[in-house]
């Protein structure tokens, strides 16, 4: 499944990114294609802005 890119300042949860990124994984079966590396690298760049947001959200 293709990254969407989200409209600025709509961020995904960070537990909805990790459930995309465990997916890709298995579907890949352990190995990643490039056009899959780079969704990874985007699901996993989202998924640390996501967990940013989260920790201040809370603070």
């Amino acid at each position: 499944m293709p990254l969407t890119p989200q409209p600025h300042g709509s961020v995904r949860s960070s537990a909805e990114l990790n459930e995309r990124i465990r997916g890709l994984w298995l579907r890949a079966g352990g190995r990643l294609s490039v056009e899959q590396r780079r969704e990874y690298e985007q699901l996993v760049t989202e998924w640390a802005e996501a967990v940013r947001a989260e920790i201040v959200q809370a603070a």
